[in-house]
Order: structure tokens, then C-alpha cells, then sequence
């Protein structure tokens, strides 16, 4: 049974500008492996404008209530390709609280625009 869909957009440019012009942004947005690469680059634009679309889609698909902690969810990509997201702390709680047992993602981004949707499943 589907608890919730949330779909997202980010402007792939105004998202950077903000990322700039707004110190420590990013650490309150994201942890550490999603701001980095494998290799220990640090990720582009367009990647983590999708993964912010990604985490308020997700809080879309959860209701939006106020309280969860950005850091609580992790957006990352398994070996397969396949984009997942990882919940802990305020997330999770609330996931549990819908009777939530698994997150669908799908990420895109092109034309300068980054997109997510998140359907939460029983």
C-alpha cells in the first residue's frame, strides 16, 4: 500500500548560487558521503540539487510535518545504479509512526533543472 508521494524540482543554478553565497548550507543540507564522490571529489551541482529535490520529496511524501533534521536522510546510489535513501533519527520516526517499510526514489537532472519523486510504501 503507497503511504505517500512527494515530487520535487530544484533549479540547478539557483540552488549553486545558494550553496555560495550561504556558508555552511551544505553541511546543515547534507552528510558527508553525499557531498562527496567515491573517489573524494566533492559532488557536483546538479548531483546535489537533486539530491535536496529528493529529500523534500521525501518530506512531502511523509507529510511534511515540521521537526525532521535535513541530516536525518541520506540520499545515496547503490552499486546496481539504483538511487536509495537512507532514514535515521526524525525521519525515520516518522516514517515508523506512517507504518512506512520502504522508500521508492527516482533523480534526474537536465536542462538546469534537478528533479526527484518518493513514493513511501507499507
Amino acid at each position: 500500500m503507497i503511504i505517500g508521494v512527494g515530487i520535487d524540482v530544484a533549479e540547478i543554478d539557483r540552488f549553486g548560487a545558494a550553496l555560495a553565497r550561504t556558508p555552511g548550507m551544505a553541511q546543515r543540507l547534507f552528510v558527508e558521503s553525499e557531498l562527496l564522490l567515491p573517489s573524494g571529489e566533492r559532488r557536483g551541482t546538479a548531483s546535489l540539487a537533486a539530491r535536496f529535490a529528493a529529500k523534500e520529496a521525501l518530506a512531502k511524501a511523509l507529510g511534511a510535518p515540521a521537526g525532521m533534521l535535513w541530516t536525518d536522510a541520506e540520499v545515496y546510489v547503490e552499486e546496481s545504479g539504483q538511487p536509495r535513501v537512507r532514514v535515521q533519527g526524525t525521519v525515520q520516526a516518522r516514517a515508523v509512526a506512517l507504518g512506512v517499510k520502504s522508500f521508492h526514489l527516482s533523480l534526474s537532472h537536465d536542462a538546469g533543472v534537478a528533479s526527484a519523486v518518493v513514493i513511501a510504501e507499507a
